[in-house]
């Protein structure tokens, strides 16, 4: 009695801490969401008893997903990760030093590809005038893609002019002096959107990349201080950085600012 006695009052516990951080787990034991679990596994207690319960049903759950999924499925390398963290480790929550490197780590191997390759790996759908944005569904209110003849452009580089542009890159990503003059920058366009983002520093200073939807680039700047503007599916997106290390943009749908 006493053993139910204490597992009960470790759960309340675990439940009144997990509260506190805005997320509420108490029937989390009967979840058969991925995601309720995975974020449960990041914010519970090491101890908690539920841990030994949920653990293996979320893996279970990824498996069973990745087995089921379509091959175009693009939630599946999402899956396929988060499982093996969790064969790794109790959970799939990571340090924010842990998820530079790992960006970092595919970043040089996805640079060190193409530069082997002579040639830009990406695919992509080229941008048309005729690609609209519909800013009011109810209105049937659209506009044309203004960027699309530039999006090209940028993208259509010369095989000499992307080796320089991946060399750059990659001595950047190598780089680890904290006194360099200049950083990189990944941007990860989660949009279905082809996008180009600007980036205005101070006086002259201006920096441009296109971004085909549901992929990412990068890009070597200057450390200081940048005006970041895109058009996001004909959503306007500014934010004022500050850049003096290396960073990730992420614009889309499911994107922070």
């Amino acid at each position: 009695m006493k053993k139910l006695l204490l597992l009960f009052v470790s759960v309340l516990c675990f439940s009144v801490s997990a509260q506190k951080k805005g997320k509420d787990y108490s029937n989390v034991i009967k979840s058969k969401n991925i995601y309720e679990i995975n974020a449960f596994l990041r914010d519970a207690h090491p101890d908690d008893p539920r841990r030994s319960v949920l653990k293996p049903r979320v893996m279970e759950l990824m498996t069973a997903y990745i087995k089921d999924a379509h091959p175009a499925d693009q939630k599946v390398k999402d899956m396929q990760e988060m499982l093996a963290l969790l064969k790794r480790r109790p959970s799939t929550k990571i340090s924010f030093d842990e998820m530079n490197a790992i960006i970092k780590q595919k970043q040089i191997a996805k640079y060190k590809a193409e530069l082997a390759a002579k040639k830009s790996n990406v695919v992509y759908t080229p941008s048309t005038v005729q690609n609209t944005f519909v800013v009011n569904a109810a209105a049937n209110t659209a506009i044309p893609n203004a960027e699309a003849e530039e999006f090209n452009m940028l993208m259509a580089v010369n095989p000499v002019e992307h080796q320089n542009k991946t060399v750059k890159i990659l001595n950047s990503l190598f780089d680890n002096d904290p006194n360099s003059k200049e950083s990189i920058i990944l941007i990860q366009n989660k949009s279905d959107c082809n996008i180009i983002v600007r980036m205005e520093g101070v006086g002259t200073t201006k920096y441009r990349l296109a971004v085909p939807a549901h992929d990412e680039s990068s890009i070597v700047i200057d450390k200081g201080q940048y005006l970041f503007t895109s058009l996001v599916c004909g959503a306007q997106y500014a934010s004022q950085k500050t850049i003096q290390k290396a960073i990730m943009v992420a614009l889309g749908s499911s994107a922070a600012p």
